[in-house]
């Protein structure tokens, strides 16, 4: 890790501070050649209403265990949607790293593969060994941030 890790880390956790999440803040941003390609953060897609707004959290109320049943929530993952605003924008991110405030889940580790990232780098953990599997497998550096 250097000096760039360690900036594009604590930009990563601003950029989670975004959330609208209340259960977790997550912030992911993809940089390339030592540029901010894209952010993202985790929230409601674009005209459906936040758990903020809502005043209270799909998975809290139903008891949804972590690193389960990601497609029971309203909001977009932090990666997912840094991976979109590259689609929706144009961008490309083929070679780049994402930065990411907590390990991605399998469904993010395949968007991820999938894009052409080659690096991600995270904080938190998160309980979902089998992404780490898949990015194994493809060939993805995975660094955890100390």
């Amino acid at each position: 890790m250097d000096k760039w890790d360690e900036r594009f880390m604590a930009l990563t956790e601003e950029v989670g501070s975004w959330a609208s999440c209340l259960r977790r803040k997550v912030g992911a941003i993809i940089v390339k050649e030592r540029r901010v390609m894209t952010t993202g953060y985790n929230g409601a897609p674009t005209g459906i209403r936040s758990c903020i707004e809502r005043g209270e959290c799909l998975r809290i109320k139903n008891n949804i265990e972590s690193g389960t049943h990601a497609e029971l929530c309203y909001a977009a993952h932090a990666e997912q949607n840094a991976l979109i605003q590259a689609a929706k924008y144009g961008v490309n991110i083929d070679g780049a790293t994402l930065y990411c405030t907590h390990q991605p889940c399998v469904i993010c580790a395949k968007m991820i593969i999938n894009a052409g990232i080659k690096r991600v780098v995270y904080k938190e953990g998160y309980p979902d060994e089998f992404s780490i599997r898949l990015f194994d497998e493809a060939g993805t550096a995975v660094e955890k941030f100390e």
